[in-house]
Parts: structure tokens; C-alpha cells; sequence
């Protein structure tokens, strides 16, 4: 991740991951099968879930579609 992201900014896209990871767990999905519902590649969604990427508004709705929930339950925990 490049240093353009403050800290607070970095730590926001980690609890971020965080909570799309534990949804999917939650879920019994593998990220490849996270990825597959999604349609997007399973090393996006990894490093989503590592807080590496600033995910997409539109890629949000695509995981949140393939886990069942509502964008807004992925950014509130």
C-alpha cells in the first residue's frame, strides 16, 4: 500500500477487511468462493481482507451481495 493513506486511514481499511473476513468465515465461503459470488478475483478479495486495498463502492455492493448483507453491515460492526 502506497504511504498516501494516514494511519487512521490505513487502520479504517483493515477493520474493513476484518469484517468482510469474519462475514465470510461466518458464511462457510472460502475467498475463492467469495470471489466466484462476487466476481471479482480471489487475490482482490485477499487483500481486501489484509486492508491493502481502498475497495471500490461498487465492489463493496458485490461482496456484500455474495455474503447476503447490506453494504452498510460491511463498514459497521
Amino acid at each position: 500500500m502506497g504511504s498516501t493513506y494516514t494511519k487512521d486511514e490505513k487502520a479504517f481499511l483493515v477493520e474493513i477487511g476484518n469484517r468482510i473476513r469474519e462475514l465470510r468465515v461466518e458464511a462457510d465461503l472460502s475467498q475463492e468462493k467469495l470471489a466466484f459470488e462476487s466476481e471479482l478475483d480471489r487475490t482482490y478479495i485477499g487483500s481486501v481482507e489484509r486492508g491493502e486495498r481502498n475497495i471500490s463502492v461498487i465492489n463493496l455492493r458485490k461482496i456484500a451481495k455474495a455474503l447476503k448483507y447490506k453494504p452498510s453491515d460491511l463498514l459497521n460492526n
